[in-house]
């Protein structure tokens, strides 16, 4: 439990459990590092504009999860996605801002995986 682990969180890689436990602790600059890749990604193909106000007002309240050999990115509820980013003065189409979001979760998940080296054939088979 020392402050000089590796970014998986343990000497041995990867560990869910421990992921689940500890992830604003002993992942947090991984978990930053994802978000922030996952954000130039995003900025560079769509509108900044609306990048921006997903990132800042949806994203920065997302729960990431690791399951079945990825990560699961959960929205906050209320106020609703749409609502969030019309708040912060960008109007957008539900449907388009629909298909942001899931494009973003799944930039996210290849960032995530790529960060703490899981998935994609990575991973041990049992």
């Amino acid at each position: 439990m020392s402050g000089n682990q590796s970014e998986s969180g343990s000497e041995g890689g990867f560990d869910p459990e421990r992921f689940e436990a500890e992830k604003y602790r002993e992942y947090f600059t991984g978990l930053q590092q994802a978000y922030k890749s996952a954000f130039d990604r995003m900025n560079d193909r769509y509108d900044s504009t609306l990048v921006h106000a997903v990132d800042q007002t949806v994203l920065a309240e997302s729960e990431p999860f690791y399951e079945d050999g990825g990560f699961r990115i959960d929205l906050p509820g209320e106020p609703s996605p749409a609502e969030r980013v019309e708040a912060a003065g960008v109007v957008v189409d539900e449907s388009r801002l629909a298909e942001l979001l899931e494009r973003y979760r799944e930039a996210l998940d290849e960032e995530l995986r790529a960060q703490f080296g899981v998935g994609d054939g990575d991973e041990e088979k049992a």
